[in-house]
């Protein structure tokens, strides 16, 4: 199934078909088996579940010996949050749908961070688990907003925002975020947003950096007293 929501940039393309173990969709719902949902992901975390949904179909990324479960239990998006714990044999579990962005043209805005590795002390401990180095504004020579970088693999490199809450509303996090955008194409990778429907700021944030809603959508699952990443 190809449709103009279907189609991607090569790059996204590349990463979608490597990070879900297909790419794109051949139904409403695509089920794929994957062996990269049982290996450690960006952070050493292994991610059992995860799909990537367009407004018309997507594919959802299970490890092999689930795919006939999950094509069983699942047969429709709308239904999907609520089958997909049970087809997994996980009932307590919950699925949620998150926004899923990119971007190729990034708002040009006046850069507002410098690269520093992680080991340097004015970064936080939230931004150690990137690893290498991390976009920082820094007020005063003090941490003031930053981007980590999940480089999920060689095409395709999230990027996660945080601002200090007295650094709020002064366009930090935008302009980090098209910055790091702008640094991650020139590493032939595509950058990639991701955020709660239900976070304003986040929402404006990606909007504000170049990063369309097209109406797309990650899914994801995790279980109690384990904290999605």
């Amino acid at each position: 199934m190809t449709s103009e929501t279907t189609r991607t940039e090569p790059a996204l393309a590349r990463f979608l078909a490597e990070f879900l173990g297909a790419w794109p969709p051949t139904d409403d719902v695509t089920v794929v088996g994957s062996d990269a949902r049982t290996l450690p992901g960006w952070d050493g975390q292994i991610r059992d579940v995860v799909g990537v949904l367009t407004p018309e179909a997507g594919v959802i990324s299970v490890p092999p010996d689930r795919v006939a479960a999950v094509r069983s239990g699942v047969r429709a998006w709308r239904t999907v949050t609520t089958d997909l714990p049970a087809a997994l044999g996980r009932p307590e579990a919950r699925a949620f749908l998150g926004k899923f962005r990119w971007s190729t043209t990034p708002t040009e805005l006046p850069d507002a961070g410098v690269w520093l590795d992680v080991s340097d002390p004015r970064v936080p401990p939230w931004l150690y688990p990137f690893g290498g180095q991390v976009l920082v504004t820094l007020f005063e020579d003090e941490y003031a907003a930053g981007v980590g970088i999940k480089r999920h693999n060689d095409a395709g490199w999230e990027l996660s925002v945080g601002t200090e809450a007295a650094h709020r509303g002064k366009g930090l996090a935008t302009r980090l975020v098209a910055q790091a955008a702008r640094w991650v194409l020139g590493h032939d990778a595509v950058p990639i947003y991701l955020h709660d429907p239900a976070n304003i700021p986040s929402d404006r944030t990606a909007t504000a950096a170049g990063f369309p809603d097209l109406g797309w959508q990650i899914l994801g699952v995790w279980s109690p007293g384990v904290q999605p990443g």
